[in-house]
């Protein structure tokens, strides 16, 4: 019987921290934003019509950029290095087909003639955001041939 109650407990807690997870409007999606407004790029959200709904679209370049969580997306870095100590059966999978999604995503779009850049959350820390803003500049900038 306690054990249950504490998986209860374990499972309600674990579901309001997955409950402030999100997708769209994120901290780092937000320093993204900041910097290629900055620059002078407009873009457009979210766009639905266009495979994985990027995060930032620019349309008139036809480019896009994602902003990926490095856990979420399991990028190589120390964050995106670390596994699910519980639930792995469950979880493992879900990374993995996170992955799968990804490469599938950047490849239609890529047959709809769309540039795709991905931003990694590790990369946009605050001291990395210079590096971050050439690497955005140079995306945008350059030309689509």
């Amino acid at each position: 019987m306690r054990s249950s109650l504490l998986d209860n407990v374990s499972r309600a807690k674990r579901s309001e921290i997955m409950g402030r997870v999100h997708s769209e409007d994120t901290g780092p999606e937000m320093v993204v934003r900041r910097l290629v407004h900055t620059m002078g790029y407009r873009y457009r959200l979210h766009v639905q019509d266009l495979p994985g709904s990027p995060d930032l679209v620019f349309p008139r370049l036809r480019k896009v950029v994602f902003v990926h969580g490095c856990f979420w997306h399991q990028h190589r870095c120390k964050r995106g290095d670390r596994r699910p100590s519980s639930h792995t059966d469950y979880w493992l999978p879900k990374l993995r087909r996170n992955k799968e999604r990804d490469r599938r995503v950047i490849s239609e779009l890529k047959k709809l003639g769309w540039i795709s850049l991905i931003v990694w959350e590790c990369q946009t820390i605050p001291k990395r955001q210079n590096t971050l803003a050439v690497r955005l500049d140079g995306f945008l900038s350059r030309p689509n041939h």
